[in-house]
C-alpha cells in the first residue's frame, strides 16, 4: 500500500504587478522542481498571459 506521507508542497504562483495568484502544488522529492518555479499563466486583471513566479502562500 502507498505511503500517505506528503511529498507535495503547496505554493502560489503570483504576478507582483497585480497581486493575482494561482495556487499550485509541486513534488518536493523531484530534482526538476528545485528552486523557484516560473510559469506563463493568464492574468485576468491585465487580460493577457504573463510570467508568474513562485511565492509563499497568502495567509
Amino acid at each position: 500500500m502507498a505511503s500517505k506521507k506528503g511529498n507535495k508542497e503547496v505554493f502560489a504562483l503570483a504576478n507582483p504587478e497585480t497581486g493575482y495568484f494561482y495556487i499550485k502544488s509541486k513534488n518536493t522529492k523531484s530534482e526538476n522542481t528545485a528552486g523557484k518555479m516560473k510559469m506563463r499563466k493568464y492574468d485576468p486583471k491585465l487580460r493577457k498571459h504573463v510570467v508568474m513566479t513562485e511565492r509563499k502562500m497568502p495567509h
